[in-house]
């Protein structure tokens, strides 16, 4: 990480009148920080956040424990070092901080002393504990944690090994339908398992055991018991998006089922008088897309009550208000990210409209907050989204004004221009129905329809994009592309039925959205239509190919991490139950056609779109070899491709620095290889 905040706030003041600004570049990507994961101290006084940085050495996003003073805005480091540092949480009495260390390929779970700055190691452990939550007394934490189990042997034959002799590696026996999973490769037997351990160290503990594992522990405000979540039914394999909610007792282990219906059940809290519960999930009607509603019961509730059935925007992040007179919770709202607050009786209130910033690569919502206290001494802390930088922090006490606390791009982003960032609202040409899109117009660009466009496509395809930074945007801007992005029918925000559009439609009407958008976008002048480019990965991989089978407009494609035929997808990718389930509804060899219908490979044959087709070596999300049917078909038609495998990546190609900006630099080039402007340019010149 670079500098500290105060000396990223003197060099500002010392380089104001510096050169003219230059453009965003490749280099640039690995000084960019951001500010994530606020938690508020018990007394009121203080926001403990994680300050996060690429490190150049090793290559990824690195995190730093600081902390900022609420009245003052002060901020100071509190954990720093070799590692990287996370997930904090204060003690219930506040006089300590619990946190993960990831130092020399482990992570540890430590503990701090707020007011002697002394450090223990609370569990040394096998594998990463994840959603880490104090007992209410502050004596235990409890935690999930991988817990290895037995798999299937076969073979009795065990002969001689000789000392140092190089064996080949024994042979893996798999009898799991799911084997493989996105970012963890081929699974390990075992399975999720939720711990006990003391504040002051000690064995960790399991309270939970079986089943298909359990996770995302929340304690009742006795701390006697654990509510958990997990699928301990026949065959959850079959399933994967069904879960219930368990309530364990501490004391003895003993589980029992507090939810019961067909649909995920998941996030419980309870409130601060433990005398009701509340948790996200719905009722499954076998669709692709179904939003996420709040429920609550409480002692006089003989069945649960559903809170949202007139708030039409799913939940995330839920929380319980101090006073327990309410839940907050994240809401996806048009391409914005807002903090709801819904009362016992459903009633919803906007909070906020502006959290975002901490997706880094392309500019999905994503964002962290935190609310402590009641009335004019509630505090909230949260990550700004802003079209002009990566999460900042900011805080606001009561009803007073909002205050961003901190800076920690103005030392490098304040020598740079920036694209200017424009909002549109087009209507699709398929229906009139209103699409959501921004563009970044670059510095020195004027509407003379000369410019080259990118249209950037949204992966999902239940997902939001926001007009906040992304590193990929500025990148494809400095390089002088007008670039656009857009939530077409089938993204969320904007509405169950919304998102239902393209519901054993896809990909389809979505695409009419987006040529849509680039049609509003050529007729404001902007960009050459000569000049157009297309990209996405993952469910914008999808589109991206889709597209260049539908239309030639298009000089050159980057089709990234696609799903090609969802046939091969839906027997080998990690989440192809899913997609047989809830997607197709039906398995590939009982309606083979539907599966032909929704498959981008229907259309190759009518591509002539120089093609650029792009893949990580290690993605199960999406599998190489989806790719390379495509890129496979292309070749075989002659049409100008090229495949590119990005070595030891997952579906998350640019989750490191290094990967982000070969990627994008890739893309640009084979853009740049086919831009109608620029080989006219080298023909003119004999080249």
């Amino acid at each position: 990480m670079r500098s500290t905040l105060l000396t990223a706030l003197a060099l500002c003041a010392t380089t104001a009148t510096a050169a003219e600004p230059r453009p965003f570049s490749a280099d640039d990507v690995f000084e960019l920080e951001w500010a994530r994961s606020p938690v508020i101290s018990p007394a009121l006084t203080e926001v403990a956040w994680v300050r996060t940085g690429y490190d150049r050495r090793s290559d990824r996003p690195r995190g730093a424990l600081w902390v900022t003073d609420v009245e003052t805005a002060a901020s100071e480091p509190l954990v720093t070092g070799p590692g990287s540092y996370h997930s904090p949480a204060y003690s219930p009495d506040g006089t300590r901080l619990a946190y993960l260390a990831s130092e020399d390929g482990k992570t540890h779970l430590r503990m701090r002393w707020l007011a002697s700055g002394r450090e223990a190691v609370v569990a040394d452990l096998d594998s990463t504990p994840r959603q880490v939550r104090w007992a209410p007394d502050g004596t235990a934490l409890a935690f999930t944690l991988f817990t290895p189990g037995e798999g299937l042997s076969l073979g009795k034959a065990k002969p001689r090994k000789p000392d140092e002799a190089r064996w080949a590696d024994p042979m893996r026996v798999i009898d799991d339908l799911v084997f493989r999973f996105d970012g963890r490769g081929y699974l390990k037997e075992g399975t999720d398992q939720v711990y006990l351990v003391p504040a002051h160290g000690g064995t960790p503990q399991a309270v939970t055991s079986g089943g298909d594992g359990f996770s995302a522990p929340a304690w009742s405000a006795d701390g006697k018991t654990l509510y958990v979540v997990g699928n301990d039914g026949p065959r959850p394999e079959m399933d994967p998006i069904e879960s219930e909610i368990y309530a364990v007792d501490v004391a003895t282990g003993a589980r029992r089922t507090v939810t019961d219906r067909d649909g995920p059940d998941g996030s419980p809290v309870a409130s601060p008088d433990g005398q009701t519960l509340a948790w996200l999930g719905y009722d499954d009607e076998r669709r692709a897309y179904q939003q996420t509603e709040l429920y609550l019961q409480g002692p006089g509730d003989e069945a649960p009550r559903l809170l949202t059935a007139d708030f039409d925007h799913s939940l995330s992040d839920l929380t319980w208000t101090d006073n327990g007179q309410a839940l907050l919770a994240q809401a996806t709202v048009r391409g914005e990210i807002h903090l709801v607050e819904i009362d016992l009786e459903g009633t919803v209130r906007t909070l906020l409209r502006d959290i975002g910033g901490t997706s880094l690569g392309r500019p999905y919502g994503s964002g962290d907050y935190a609310v402590k206290g009641t009335g004019a001494q509630r505090v909230a802390a949260w990550t700004v989204a802003d079209p002009n930088r990566p999460a900042e922090l900011a805080i606001q006490v009561g009803a007073e004004a909002p205050r961003i606390v901190t800076d920690l791009n103005s030392d490098l982003l304040s020598h740079i221009a920036l694209p200017r960032i424009e909002a549109l609202e087009v209507p699709s040409r398929l229906d009139e129905l209103p699409i959501q899109a921004w563009m970044a117009i670059p510095p020195g660009v004027e509407p003379d329809g000369s410019a080259p466009l990118i249209l950037e496509i949204h992966g999902g395809p239940f997902a939001m994009y926001t007009p906040s930074f992304a590193a990929e945007i500025q990148r494809y801007a400095a390089e002088g592309y007008v670039t656009v992005w857009a939530n077409p029918r089938g993204s969320t925000g904007y509405g169950e039925a919304f998102a239902q559009e393209i519901d054993e439609a896809y990909p389809g009407p979505d695409h009419e959205d987006l040529m849509s958008v680039v049609d509003a976008v050529v007729a404001q002048g902007w960009v050459d239509e000569k000049r157009l480019f297309i990209t996405g990965g993952s469910g914008g991989g999808v589109l991206s190919a889709y597209a260049t089978g539908m239309t030639d407009r298009f000089a050159a494609a980057a089709v990234i991490k696609p799903v090609i035929n969802w046939f091969t997808m839906a027997l080998a990718g990690d989440i192809g139950v899913v997609v047989s389930r809830h997607w197709i509804r039906g398995n590939p060899w009982e309606n083979p056609q539907k599966y032909f219908d929704r498959s981008p490979i229907r259309v190759v044959g009518n591509v002539t779109t120089p093609t650029l087709v792009m893949v990580g070596e290690e993605d199960w999300r999406t599998p190489a070899w989806e790719a390379e049917q495509w890129y496979t078909a292309l070749k075989m038609q002659d049409v100008p491709s090229a495949y590119v495998r990005v070595p030891g990546t997952s579906h998350t190609i640019a989750a490191r620095p290094s990967n982000l900006v070969a990627k994008v630099d890739t893309i640009m080039a084979w853009f740049e290889k086919y831009d109608p402007a620029k080989v006219s340019s080298a023909d003119e010149a004999g080249e």
